[in-house]
């Protein structure tokens, strides 16, 4: 605790620099925000015990200096704000009512945060750019380097703030966004409120280092500031010198400010069964609001009876915003499905849809690949839309375009501004396109989310992240997000090259989850993928992306359909594949053969979009043909694939001659060797065996 400075009174270093209100206006408002932040704190620890609410808070006092002034240098409806779960007095001098902060702690659906669907303590208003985040501490790091990103892409002044705890800071994510940052010297700061303890572990456990910013010395872009964070004069300080550097367009700054946490973590959490009493006594006596409160009237600023008029004035003020509050309406239950995927938009003319679906293919006439497909249709969105980037690892490399070429030749004709390598940090890449997304409504990004499907595991929790933004925040930020991912196997690529990843994907809700099986579909999915908002993952069949058989005629212009609308690839009578992907292709060789073979009627179809699902047409073709056979790549348990089979069973079983069986992939990892891996993945002879075992049934 030494090691803070002025533990009785506040250095007057710098104060004459503030100009002369400063000794009445100002800094009477300073204490004005002060006290009443601190009475919301007080209020929201009754309401727990009273077990009316805030049932997750987390106690701001000890923090004082820091967040009034980060709140302070917040500009309202310009920079962008991402503050934490302790950020109360943060929000409030930044904008956020009394009454907003109680209806927040109180769930209430007039919460501006996210009508009572995010925890406590989580504070947003999305109105003035205070941005809605998750409970994942710190990983709303990289979505201010994202939109720190935008502001200089487009030329912009406004600033990113990114607040968070010292501890935090040890995720790996946290080094990736300061990296970034530093590297492409955008304007944002990061504020790190060290009071020395993540819950109950203490700052040493998570660095050898005394201040976590020394663990960021070796980049050169950054200029770190350590300020007293109880300090409101010292803390004034810090951000103006923290803006002067950003704006003056040298990189991003990071000011960490030595704070105390004179309360528990949280209210689940008991402080004294690892903190002595010494300690905690020694921690009080830094308290900033009675330090503030003697300073202004020691010096003369304030006289002890308009301190008291500020108190009771505030105390008035609280008291009608819970009333207010407490009477706000509850959430409705019957709103749980609102804002889960934003609404698709109507844009595709249907006389294209249908000569699409319903014409055979003419032999004759050109064909794209499924490679080439996605590359034209990159190409003309881009051109579309002026507002639409790419980025990823290797996908802008002179006249590389990606592992398997897929983005070849938009470096050269859309610029490195819209088409940018990023570092191989997947977790960064997909992070900052959901902050990149922010500054704009008309911004789409399609991101290489890994170079391989399976080195996407880094960025789930941004996945995660960007599943719920839109929910979370009651339908107030829709994150464009388009994640291409080269999936699936037979290449011979084994560990880390062969996954199917769509299981995971499907599972979580929010996310719209596509795979092509042909040319055409390449086209029309990643358009739609592109012009709807929302965040979608674009699954490449890689084995498909130069096969012939998986190439069609190019689709007419503005081609598309919508999501959700699967595909009827052959009709039979005598029962259902139902598939997608690269199985396509090996269940209508196997239909072929068995319509040779044993005059067995197959009918082949193309789920497509995974989610949403096309669960009509599933039921339809169970219907028709009264058996079902559900293919996939990927392993068998636990694949998408058991999903099909259990809607099959609970909503068409009375149409069911016999059970639905499956063919995925074996319940092991996938080889890299052609022989291990054909007798693990699905071949055309398991399809067509389990088919006329089910024919035969």
């Amino acid at each position: 605790m030494k090691e803070l400075k002025n533990s009785l009174q506040f250095d007057l270093v710098g104060l004459d620099d503030l100009g002369l209100n400063v000794h009445s206006n100002t800094l009477k408002k300073w204490y004005q925000l002060m006290h009443l932040g601190r009475l919301l704190d007080d209020k929201a620890a009754r309401y727990l015990k009273q077990n009316k609410g805030w049932s997750y808070h987390a106690p701001f006092a000890g923090h004082d200096g820091i967040q009034l002034m980060l709140g302070l240098s917040f500009r309202q409806n310009k920079d962008f704000l991402f503050p934490y779960y302790r950020d109360m007095l943060t929000v409030l001098a930044a904008g956020i009512t009394p009454e907003e902060i109680i209806l927040n702690g109180l769930s209430k659906a007039t919460d501006v945060a996210s009508g009572g669907r995010h925890m406590s303590n989580h504070f947003a208003k999305p109105e003035i750019r205070i941005q809605n985040v998750s409970s994942c501490v710190a990983n709303h790091a990289l979505h201010a380097v994202g939109v720190a990103r935008a502001i200089k892409t487009y030329g912009g002044d406004e600033i990113a703030y990114f607040s968070s705890g010292e501890a935090s800071t040890s995720e790996g994510y946290f080094y990736e966004a300061v990296n970034g940052a530093n590297r492409e010297q955008v304007p944002v700061i990061f504020v790190i409120q060290n009071n020395r303890y993540g819950i109950s572990v203490p700052l040493n456990v998570q660095t050898a280092n005394r201040y976590v910013s020394d663990n960021f010395e070796g980049m050169k872009n950054l200029k770190r500031i350590i300020v007293d964070g109880t300090n409101p004069f010292d803390s004034w300080r810090g951000m103006q010198e923290a803006i002067d550097y950003v704006q003056s367009g040298r990189g991003p700054a990071m000011i960490e400010a030595d704070c105390v946490r004179i309360h528990a973590h949280s209210n689940s959490d008991r402080h004294e069964l690892y903190r002595s009493k010494e300690e905690l006594d020694e921690v009080r006596k830094l308290d900033p609001l009675p330090r503030f409160r003697n300073y202004l009237i020691l010096n003369d600023i304030i006289s002890e009876e308009e301190i008291l008029e500020i108190e009771q004035a505030n105390e008035k003020e609280v008291e009608e915003a819970a009333k207010r509050a407490e009477a706000a309406p509850d959430p409705d239950p019957k709103t749980i499905y609102d804002f889960v995927v934003p609404r698709e938009i109507e844009f595709c003319p249907v006389h294209e849809l249908q000569e699409m679906e319903q014409a055979d293919y003419d032999d004759s006439l050109p064909k794209l690949t499924l490679r080439e497909a996605i590359n034209e249709t990159l190409k003309e969105e881009f051109r579309n839309n002026p507002n639409t980037f790419l980025w990823g690892q290797d996908v802008a490399s002179k006249d590389k375009g990606g592992v398997f070429n897929v983005t070849k030749g938009m470096l050269q004709e859309f610029g490195e501004k819209r088409v940018f390598n990023a570092p191989l940090a997947e977790d960064f890449i997909v992070g900052t396109a959901e902050g990149f997304s922010r500054y704009r409504d008309d911004i789409v990004v399609v991101v290489e989310g890994a170079q391989f499907a399976d080195y996407f595991w880094p960025a789930m929790e941004q996945l995660i992240e960007l599943s719920h933004d839109y929910w979370r925040s009651y339908g107030k930020f829709i994150p464009n997000v388009v994640i291409r991912l080269a999936s699936g196997g037979y290449i011979g690529g084994g560990l880390y090259h062969s996954q199917s990843l769509e299981a995971v994907f499907t599972s979580l809700p929010g996310l719209r989850v596509v795979m092509p099986s042909f040319a055409d579909d390449a086209v029309g999915l990643l358009r739609c993928a592109m012009r709807n908002r929302g965040v979608t993952l674009y699954l490449e069949p890689k084995f498909l992306y130069n096969q012939p058989f998986a190439a069609t005629p190019k689709p007419p212009k503005n081609y598309c359909f919508p999501f959700g609308r699967a595909r009827v690839r052959r009709t039979g009578t005598d029962l259902s594949i139902i598939t997608y992907g690269t199985t396509v292709h090996w269940s209508l060789r196997a239909a072929k053969r068995l319509k040779e073979e044993h005059g067995i009627e197959v009918e082949v179809l193309d789920l497509r979009s995974l989610a949403p699902l096309d669960k009509t047409a599933i039921f339809q073709t169970v219907k028709k043909t009264g058996k079902a056979l559900v293919v996939h790549e990927d392993k068998l348990t636990g694949g998408f694939g058991g999903e099909v089979a259990a809607l099959i069973a609970e909503y068409a079983f009375e149409y069911l001659d016999a059970p639905v069986m499956r063919v995925g992939g074996k319940d092991t990892p996938v080889a890299f060797s052609k022989i291990l891996e054909n007798a693990i993945l699905p071949q055309v002879d398991d399809i067509y065996n389990a088919a006329l075992k089910l024919a035969k049934y």
